[in-house]
């Protein structure tokens, strides 16, 4: 009867680490995105055109590196922002 409901148990918990995984995902990516869109804005450009602008420049920046340089190199993201703004 134990092993039984421990066995569930450890089922569940599986199931629940599977989900999470793919989860933690998503929420990275959000909280990315919320971060370029923040540096994006003090340079008076939304997140949308700016990554509209960065395709149109064929600059090939991942959200995850775009993200790193709003927080830590604001004057290397400035520059993107203002190549992107060119487009």
């Amino acid at each position: 009867n134990c092993w039984s409901l421990a066995l569930r148990r450890v089922q569940k918990g599986l199931q629940y680490a599977y989900a999470h995984r793919r989860l933690k995902k998503r929420e990275a990516r959000a909280v990315q995105i919320q971060q370029i869109n923040a540096g994006a804005r003090e340079y008076g450009i939304s997140y949308s055109r700016l990554i509209r602008g960065l395709y149109l420049a064929d600059i090939g920046l991942n959200r995850k590196m775009l993200s790193v340089l709003a927080r830590q190199e604001p004057y290397s993201f400035r520059a993107i922002v203002e190549e992107a703004k060119k487009g």
